[in-house]
């Protein structure tokens, strides 16, 4: 899929001006208040009334939210009801969401819970089965780390390199951490006040990156070196 072109403004100024491709899986990585958050809502539809976003890609996509395209939240304690069992926040039938935890690791038991009940882990693999309920082609994931402890973090990267292998889907991955990116992502899309500032191979960004704004990423998130072994 690729992004030609997608710019955000607030009828005085352009605050988003990018484009990108999606080949497989792409890490869109910046700061906060880079313009990833309103590339997601733009892709979502989801933008504020104040903002307007023009979108030209593949005539071969449709972007759909909730059909074509899902979302894997930042926060899986604000994006579930903590009142309502599991079970009960699906729209799809008990065997393919048995099906589907299945897939994310978890047992078939806890659609019974409350989401209080599961650690932070286990609701981010809720999450992101419900963001497969509908057999998404585009996976959106905002931050889907920021709230995990290092190893749950590499438990949940492992998990999706293991679900898009299976389904296929494509992955953007939206994150500050250029580490967690690096993780899962073949490309990587650096984005600084809305503007592209670097792009390429995943590899070749870490190892020599040309602008001093994604050096300064790399020596931020790779103080633990750890993390990717």
């Amino acid at each position: 899929m690729k992004i030609e072109r997608l710019t955000i403004d607030d009828g005085s100024k352009k605050l988003v001006d990018i484009a990108f491709e999606i080949k497989r899986s792409l890490g869109l990585v910046g700061e906060s208040g880079s313009g990833k958050s309103l590339t997601l809502k733009a892709l979502l539809g989801m933008l504020p009334k104040n903002l307007h976003a023009e979108i030209e890609y593949d005539a071969d996509f449709e972007l759909q939210a909730g059909k074509t395209v899902s979302l894997v939240p930042q926060n899986p304690f604000t994006a579930l009801s903590p009142l309502t069992k599991l079970e009960k926040q699906f729209f799809c039938t008990q065997e393919r969401m048995e099906y589907l935890f299945g897939e994310v690791g978890l047992q078939k038991e806890l659609l019974k819970r409350y989401p209080p009940e599961l650690s932070g882990g286990q609701l981010q693999r809720v999450v992101i089965a419900m963001a497969l309920e509908s057999l998404p082609k585009l996976l959106l994931l905002d931050e889907p780390t920021t709230a995990l402890d290092p190893k749950t973090t590499r438990t949940i990267l492992d998990l999706l390199l293991k679900l898009q292998k299976e389904m296929g889907f494509l992955m953007l991955f939206v994150t500050h951490e250029i580490n967690a990116a690096a993780k899962v992502c073949e490309d990587i899309c650096v984005i600084k006040n809305g503007r592209v500032v670097e792009y390429g191979k995943t590899d070749l960004v870490l190892k020599n990156p040309k602008d001093p704004y994604t050096k300064e990423l790399i020596e931020a998130n790779f103080a633990n070196r750890n993390f990717r072994e």
